[in-house]
């Protein structure tokens, strides 16, 4: 059995002092500050009209200040289950952020309402591929025509070699960060929580959901930063 919303968001509520350092924050994620940095800079580009934006998922807010970073006049909706993380990220960010504390999967979001969305270090937790294309279909729609959407997440590898080569890879990664004990507690973790997908199966998800241009920023071992445009 896969933990339950509930327990995911006990975890994450006594967590928000980790999750609020831009840099070391999410250290157990492979090149998290470069995957918010090709964000952040993709999204500013590709979407240099943006007013309004979504953050699903959004912690303590790091990836919404990289992005107010380069567009400092963007409105900011943030999700979240856990209130403590909402209230951090509100105060990081000030004026002009909004937050709504809920499931990105049971949260409506209006039609054509933002101009950029956001999603780091949380599909992962969908579960079957019917939550999968509902979330993606419901961010596509709240989406102006323009927009663009950009995610940075654990991925799954859909070959087993593969997979394997790439998870022995993360455990060296973690390892070398912490030490062994630190590899067994977040493999633990992962194991419990985390459903993430290959990043074949969400690209051609998104071109599922309407989605006519996507773009690959990044990918090392089993994370990738990639997003789309909705023409």
């Amino acid at each position: 059995m896969k933990s339950t919303p509930e327990k995911i968001r006990a975890r994450f509520d006594k967590d928000v002092e980790r999750f609020s350092n831009l840099e070391t924050g999410q250290s157990a994620t492979i090149d998290a500050p470069l995957s918010m940095e090709l964000i952040a800079q993709a999204a500013a580009r590709s979407t240099p009209q943006a007013a309004a934006m979504l953050d699903i998922g959004c912690g303590a807010g790091n990836l919404s200040l990289k992005l107010r970073a380069v567009l400092p006049r963007l409105e900011v909706t943030l999700i979240d289950l856990s209130l403590p993380m909402l209230t951090r990220a509100t105060e990081r960010l000030g004026s002009g952020a909004q937050a709504i504390q809920g499931d990105i999967r049971d949260i409506p979001l209006a039609s054509e309402s933002f101009d950029i969305a956001v999603g780091a270090a949380v599909f992962h937790h969908l579960r079957g591929e019917d939550e999968w294309r509902a979330v993606f279909g419901k961010v596509y729609r709240s989406l102006r025509p323009g927009g663009s959407f950009w995610i940075s997440d654990l991925i799954f590898h859909s070959t087993p070699a593969v997979q394997e080569l790439m998870w022995a890879r993360y455990g060296e990664y973690l390892a070398a960060l912490k030490g062994d004990e630190y590899r067994r507690h977040v493999f633990e973790y992962i194991e419990y929580e985390d459903t993430p997908r290959p990043l074949l199966f969400q690209i051609d998800l998104l071109r599922e959901c309407g989605f006519r241009e996507v773009e690959i920023l990044h990918k090392n071992s089993c994370f990738a930063a990639f997003g789309a445009l909705k023409i």
